[in-house]
Parts: structure tokens; sequence; C-alpha cells
């Protein structure tokens, strides 16, 4: 619906300033896209697709050339002569990437771009994706929110077609999950919980399974300088003492299901 392929049942859209399928100009030549299962001429070389979108574009040859040359180095397919149909899925992945990218758009929408490729493909089309991220605005849709920490700065939350919230991801860290480290004792940790809970900036005190403890805190600095005499007091031993990172994953389950 944003690349004007498809009309929504509802409401209006705008990108660069601009209603996407209004009379105000064509947005899609400053707007770049690869959709989730990109389509190639299977006889044609990486660098030959790359000139053929471009052209399609109408840029300027020399320009083109040099852009041609420059993506193919950048998307590590500058000394690879195979045509498209001998491509694995993440060298497909990043050819379109590329393709995506020819024209220097300001705005690009990827759609799930990682989601069939596995780790290494992954991690080569994320890389790929964070060179750009400084030249151009990237909308990148996904499932893999670990992918989403990785490369986003800001994310948006979809449930039902509606927008829950939209944030930095460290803004929505420390707003929507409470600091927490984990506690994993030596001995009887029932006299050490009990102390804990005596604490102001103790917010909660989770058992886990084995003498693992998850202490949640409003005052994180506090809880270093502490819990480490909290347990001595309490006469048991630490066999571990660390921070609980809070994901993305959590974050969006506490947000769609409440969870």
């Amino acid at each position: 619906m944003l690349m004007g392929f498809a009309s929504p049942s509802a409401g209006e859209a705008f990108i660069l300033g601009q209603k996407v399928g209004g009379r105000e100009g064509d947005t899609r030549r400053n707007v770049g896209f690869l959709p989730d299962v990109p389509a190639f001429y299977s006889w044609m070389r990486a660098g030959e697709f790359l000139t053929f979108s471009g052209e399609l574009l109408a840029m300027e040859p020399r320009t083109l050339k040099a852009r041609v040359a420059e993506l193919l180095d950048i998307a590590g397919l500058a000394d690879v002569k195979t045509p498209i149909g001998g491509f694995s899925r993440g060298m497909r992945q990043r050819l379109g990437l590329a393709q995506a990218l020819i024209n220097r758009p300001k705005v690009v929408l990827l759609d799930e771009p990682t989601s069939a490729l596995d780790p290494i493909g992954r991690r080569e089309v994320l890389e790929l994706i964070g060179r750009f991220a400084g030249e151009t605005t990237v909308l990148f849709s996904t499932h893999i929110l670990t992918d989403v920490e990785r490369v986003c700065d800001t994310v948006a939350i979809l449930r039902q077609g509606r927008l829950v919230i939209q944030e930095p991801i460290a803004t929505l860290k420390e707003k929507y999950v409470p600091q927490a480290v984990l506690l994993d004792v030596v001995g009887d940790p029932e006299s050490l919980v009990e102390c804990m809970q005596t604490f102001s900036w103790v917010s909660g005190v989770e058992r886990r399974p084995g003498n693992m403890l998850r202490v949640a805190v409003t005052d994180i600095e506090r809880a270093h300088h502490l819990l480490p005499g909290a347990v001595t007091r309490a006469g048991v031993g630490l066999r571990e003492y660390r921070v609980d990172e809070v994901t993305l994953e959590d974050i969006f389950m506490r947000l769609v299901n409440g969870t």
C-alpha cells in the first residue's frame, strides 16, 4: 500500500510529505522497495540487473555505472560472475537491497528481508542494512525481534493493524520493563528473599528453577552496591550475579499480550 501497488480499505498514508497515490507527484522515484521475495531475471548477472534497474529510473549513464560498481562491492557481489538464477537466497536478498538503493532513494521499505535466511545470510543482510542507515531512512518490517534490536534505533509495534506504540528502543526498555538482576545462590535462598523484601528499591523477587532469583529493582546502582552485602548477611553463597537484560520480545509481549 505504501508503494501504491495495493489500495487501503480506509485511511491515508504520506511519504516524504506526499500522499501515497495522490496527484501531488509520484513519490516512488524517491522510495526504494525490497519485497519479502524479490524477483529477478534469472539469466542476468548482478551488474546487468542493477544497470537495467537504473536505466528504468532514467539515471545518467556515467552516474549509474559508478553506482552499480559501488553497490556490487558493498553487497559482496563484485566478483560474482554467476547468473542470478544460481544465487543463494542470501545473495538474492543482498542484490535486492542493492537494487532498492540504486538511485539513492530518501526512503527504503524492506519487507521481511531476513525471514527465510540462514544465520550467515541474515547477518550479511543486516550488516548491509546497517551500512545504509545513515544515508537513507529505512523502514524495516519483520517478526524477528532480535534483528530489530540489532539494526533499528526506533520501533513501532502493531497489533491487529493498529499502532500500539512508536518509541526509540532505549526509551522502551527504560519505560516498560523494570530493571532487574539475577542472583544464583548457593544454599537456602529464603532468608535472602526476606531480607530483600525489606528494601524500598526492590519492587519484586521472583523464584526461578534451582536457586535462581530475579530481583526487580527501581534503582540499579543501589542494587549493585547493596545486594552483595545482603547475600553475605543472609549466609548464602553467590554463584552468579548479573543484570537481567531486557529484550524487545519482553516489551512486545507486555504491550501486545499484557504478559
